[in-house]
């Protein structure tokens, strides 16, 4: 997701810099080189030895005659974005004032001036999240295109974002926004159908497959809208479903508003008659008339015949041409844009073996399902 991105990661005075070791091996997880940058009260909580370690490089501490904030940030600078994580109150006010009293400041009123991307990432006290000054700073800097990722309101304090939504924000900052001014809905993860009301008919899908492709679309400047039973995502808005008639109901609410439809779901065919009472164990002569449930897809073509609409097929079948057989079939079926083919073996694991399917033209992508999304996601926006 940031393969190749160069990161200043500046690190401030919060009791959330402990956090930095972990967030810099996350950054350079998914491809970043990064470079910490840090003030002189973030030194009492955080070693720059602990960020040397983490980013496998020198921690710029101080400003010297070498002017490390220009040779960072500045025009034609080493850096493609500059993160400031944590943010505290002190620094988003100075930055907001040009003041220039540390490195993070002094790097940050540099990128400024340069047109360098910044994003930040808050946290402090909730009574200093508050305060009438430092919202107005917020402001003023997202008025300079300056990125904030909310921290999370707990226990009286704006904490830190977590690692995952730092990066994504990192991401769609230094990503090229070819899906910007789209809406794009995807549903993702299984579907559960309730027997009665504790039993259930389900199946293995994990929805990492749809976050992702909805996490790409996001990084390249998408409205995002995902639909599953999964957990709230801070880049997203969020429609918790749980079975296949109220995943269909919650898409049906939002194509109408949306540019584009991800179908990644892997949604329930069949439900049942759902018992008001559990069922006894000890009935062994039990039953289930499974009844088919409307086909997602077709039902939004009835609605919205002009949506782009991107289609995904699993199969058990090992044979290479059955799977692109049937999601030919399926693209033919239901005029979609194109498909995602893959084995139903991928399901639960963080890796994937699929092909894109577009009439006779197929691509195939082996590796880690954060490339497949990325991949859906650019392919996406040649159709929208």
């Amino acid at each position: 997701m940031l393969q190749g991105v160069q990161v200043a990661l500046g690190v401030c005075g919060s009791i959330a810099a402990v956090k930095t070791v972990e967030l810099a091996h996350e950054l350079r997880r998914q491809g970043a080189t990064v470079r910490a940058v840090t003030t002189s009260a973030s030194e009492w909580i955080i070693n720059p030895w602990s960020l040397q370690y983490a980013t496998d490089n020198p921690v710029v501490t101080e400003l010297t005659g070498a002017v490390e904030h220009v040779e960072l940030c500045g025009r034609d600078g080493w850096a493609d974005v500059l993160l400031i994580a944590p943010g505290t109150a002190n620094t988003v006010g100075k930055m907001a004032a040009a003041i220039d009293d540390s490195p993070v400041t002094t790097c940050a009123t540099t990128a400024l001036g340069a047109d360098l991307p910044i994003v930040v990432a808050p946290a402090m006290h909730e009574p200093m999240y508050d305060h009438p000054g430092v919202l107005e700073a917020i402001d003023t800097l997202e008025e300079w295109g300056v990125q904030f990722v909310d921290p999370r309101i707990e226990e009286g304090k704006a904490k830190i974002a977590t690692e995952d939504a730092i990066v994504t924000e990192t991401a769609r900052a230094t990503t090229p926004d070819s899906l910007a001014g789209s809406t794009v809905v995807v549903t993702s993860g299984a579907t559960t159908e309730l027997i009665d009301p504790i039993r259930t008919l389900s199946n293995r899908a994990s929805g990492r497959t749809g976050r992702e492709v909805a996490r790409a679309c996001y990084t390249r400047g998408a409205d995002v809208v995902i639909v599953h039973d999964g957990p709230d995502l801070p880049w997203a808005t969020v429609e918790q479903v749980e079975s296949a008639r109220e995943m269909t109901d919650a898409v049906l609410d939002h194509v109408a508003d949306a540019d584009a439809l991800v179908s990644a779901a892997a949604i329930s065919d069949y439900t049942v008659e759902t018992a008001s009472e559990k069922i006894r164990s000890s009935q062994t002569d039990l039953t289930l008339d499974l009844t088919p449930t409307p086909k997602l897809i077709d039902t939004v073509r009835e609605t919205a015949p002009e949506l782009p609409v991107v289609g995904f097929k699993a199969e058990t079948e090992s044979d290479h041409e059955a799977i692109l057989d049937q999601a030919r079939r399926l693209q033919q079926r239901a005029d979609l844009a194109f498909v995602v083919g893959n084995r139903a073996s991928v399901m639960e694991s963080e890796e994937t073996h699929a092909v894109l399917i577009d009439g006779d033209n197929t691509e195939e992508i082996e590796g880690l399902k954060v490339q497949l999304g990325g991949r859906v996601a650019d392919r996406l926006a040649t159709v929208v």
